[in-house]
This record gives C-alpha cells, structure tokens and sequence, in this order.
C-alpha cells in the first residue's frame, strides 16, 4: 500500500519532461541525440534583459519581493498589455507568478471546485488536464481534428456544456499544434460563453509572438466576457528567458486577490532579480523578439516541407509556437526487429532509440494518432533529425 496520497498517485508525470530525459540518459551514453521533445527556444536571453539582472544584483534587489510581484513590473505588464493587445488591466489584476505553468495552477485551483467540470479543446497542453485533476475537477475534452486545423468550433463547445461547466481552457497560438484563433473564430466561441456567465475562461498566450499571422488576438478583447477571461502569458518564449521562471495572470480583481492569495501560502513571490529582468524585457522593445520570431518562420517552412516528404505523414502547416504535430497512424501496427508499435508513445519510444530524435507522443496531448516535434532548434539539427526521422520510419513493415 502506497503511503503517498491519492493526489500525487493520480497525477500523470509531465510526457515533455520525461522524454527530454529519456533523451537525456541516452545522451549521457554516448549517443548523438536530437532533442526536439522540450519547448524552449535555443537562443540567448537578449544581453539588454541579462543587464538588468546584473543590475539588480548590484542594487541590491535581493530579499524578499510582494507576492503579487513589483509595483513596476506590474504596471510594466499593464501598459504591456493596453500597448501592445489594447486591453485595460490595472496593475492590482495582475499577479507575477514563477512561470506561467504556475500562474494557470493558481487560476484552476483558485477556480474550480470538486466535481465542476473544466472544457478543454483538444489537442491540448500536457498539464491543462493534471492541474484539473490536482483541483478534482472533472475534465471535459473537446476534440477537434486536423481537418479543422486543430480549433473547435461554436457547436462543439456548446456540446460539451452543462450545468456542472465552470472553466474552459485553451491556448492561441496552441502547443501542441502551433494554430491561432482568428479573430472571427474567438468571436463564435464568445457568443456561446454570452449565454453562460458561469464559465470562466482561462486564455493562455504564452507564445502570442511566435505567430505567422499579421495580429495576435485575445478573447479578452470582447467586453462581453472580458470580465470572465484569466490571461495566462509569461517571458519564456518571447523572450527566451525559460530558466529564469517568470509569467503572470491578468483578471479581474478578486480572481487575482484570490491568486495572490494562495500564492502566498505556497512560493510567494517571484525571484526579485528575474522580475528587474521583466521590466526590461518589457520596456526594451520587441526588436529581439521580432528577430526570433523570423528565425522561428524560417525554420517552420523548413522543418514543413521536409515532413511533407515523408511517405503517410499527415502534417498541417501551423500559424504559430513552434510545433508541429503530424498524424503518424499510418505506421501504428508496423513492426521493426519483431516488434510492433501500436500507438504515438510506442513509435515515440522507437524515434528515439532507432533515429536518436526525441519527440513527444501525442497521447498526453489528447491526440493519440500525432507526436509532437519542436523547430526549436538549430536548422542544420532540424534537417538531420526529419532525416533520421524519414529513414526510421521507413524501415517499419
């Protein structure tokens, strides 16, 4: 009998960082392995950003910071925001949390009640539906299929409401499949929410500047539930800040009282000299963000039509992050060696030992026909490892 809780024995552990160790271990062997499982960008934290951290130290900033965060980052991200997204939040409805994997744990569980049921579209991020079951809550998922470019639609959500409904969450531009809501599609899926005030929802655009499209777009933007909607951001992509563990909620005040609240009773605030280092990322300017995002493009085209070439590879052309998630099912059943590999996870597992390519299968993102790969990568890897991927799967029979 385990002495360990329910809680902790019912939560999955996170696919992404256990194949990024997977990768890992085989690395540390000898092997030549090309990651592309973990979602971080390979380039530098800008040198203006490192500066003020630097800075920070040497001002002594230090000691213990309000759980909520700076005033000046605060209003930082409140003019970010107004700027950049034309949305109004006052600094007291925003709250700095140590990552924005933290910020969506204090939004559910600041939410969500046992047995309330959470609406989540799939595909969908790995810990969207652990955090939910961490909050006992009861995740309904949504599937939406490649052929719709992985975004459901006004009927689906409307489908899978019921009187138990309180949060739906989502991400655009998506991980796992790199889609971005338009506008017009934000404005079907909001006439639906007009009808039932009782849903929260909870908008994470944690890679809003790694999209392909002329304008990023937030269901905050529509007042009729604006009131309702949690934004989830951060700098780890935008920036290229993952390891420094900083993004943030926007919502409305006692949403972000009640977040300030339970962060204070679990980490309290954010590392001060990583918080110095998001003022100046928000007011440096978008030059260095702008310069990965054509970086980011670049590869995305690459990485497109190289999958493109692989035989029973259905892969969609996504519109952001850094992600692709190909339909791999034509090779479920085929076997190497004597053995057969039956799903995503199983020809995951083959990827990496086989091509020495770590990728994610698409099972713990609601999709169990797909794997996901990041071009978060150097080009020349990016080419090697869909080689080693084509070759691979070419030899499965």
């Amino acid at each position: 009998m385990s002495i360990l809780s329910d809680r902790i024995n019912n939560l999955s552990e996170s696919a992404t960082i256990k194949m990024a160790k997977l990768g890992r271990e085989l690395a540390a062997k000898g092997v030549d392995v090309i990651s592309l499982s973990f979602g971080e960008p390979d380039f530098h934290t800008p040198e203006h950003i490192k500066a003020a951290a630097k800075e920070a130290m040497d001002k002594n900033f230090t000691y213990y910071t309000p759980v909520a965060g700076y005033p000046d980052l605060r209003k930082a991200i409140s003019n970010k925001l107004k700027t950049e997204n034309n949305l109004d939040y006052d600094p007291s409805e925003i709250v700095v949390s140590t990552g924005a994997k933290q910020a969506i744990a204090n939004a559910v569980l600041c939410l969500v009640n046992p047995g309330d049921e959470v609406i989540i579209p799939t595909p969908y991020w790995v810990s969207y539906s652990e955090v939910v079951k961490l909050a006992e809550g009861e995740p309904v998922f949504v599937n939406a299929t490649a052929e719709q470019d992985f975004k459901i639609t006004p009927e689906q959500l409307e489908t899978a409401i019921t009187p138990k409904s309180k949060l739906f969450m989502f991400s655009s531009p998506c991980n796992p499949t790199g889609s971005v809501y338009s506008k017009e599609e934000l404005a079907g899926l909001v006439k639906v929410f007009e009808k039932y005030p009782q849903i929260y929802i909870m908008s994470d655009e944690i890679y809003e500047h790694i999209s392909y499209l002329p304008k990023h777009e937030s269901i905050a933007q529509f007042e009729s539930v604006k009131d309702r909607v949690i934004i989830i951001n951060g700098f780890s992509k935008a920036y290229a800040m993952t390891g420094w563990r900083i993004g943030y909620t926007a919502s409305n005040k006692e949403i972000a009282t009640a977040c300030d609240k339970l962060q204070g009773q679990i980490t309290s605030g954010t590392c001060s000299i990583t918080q110095k280092a998001g003022v100046a990322a928000l007011e440096g300017g978008l030059e260095s963000v702008e310069k990965m995002r054509v970086e980011f493009k670049k590869r995305r085209d690459i990485v497109y039509d190289l999958l493109k070439e692989i035989p029973n590879l259905k892969v969609n052309l996504p519109d952001g992050a850094f992600y692709f998630f190909p339909d791999v099912s034509a090779y479920f059943g085929k076997q190497y060696n004597g053995k057969i590999y039956a799903d995503a996870a199983e020809l995951s597992i083959y990827l990496l030992e086989e091509a020495h390519v770590a990728v994610v299968g698409g099972d713990s993102f609601g999709d169990d026909n797909c794997i996901r790969l990041s071009y978060a990568a150097a080009e020349d890897k990016l080419r090697e490892a869909v080689k080693r991927i084509k070759e691979a799967l070419g030899k499965l029979i």
